[in-house]
């Protein structure tokens, strides 16, 4: 039988099995997925590119 990919968690670097039985993959734990979410949600993470619109057009009553 064929062993599951075995990858870093994104956060704490420890080995994580890429299959069904972990549930957080790529994360090793929900903790450290939480984490990970909290970082994009306060935008430390960002994808690299420019803005959609300009601010001033975001607003539809302007």
């Amino acid at each position: 039988m064929k062993q599951p990919r075995q990858v870093n968690c994104p956060h704490c670097q420890k080995t994580v099995q890429w299959c069904e039985e972990s549930p957080f993959r790529p994360f090793c734990s929900q903790r450290c997925q939480l984490i990970d979410f909290g970082d994009w949600a306060e935008e430390k993470h960002r994808i690299a590119g420019e803005a959609a619109s300009p601010p001033e057009q975001d607003d539809p009553l302007q």
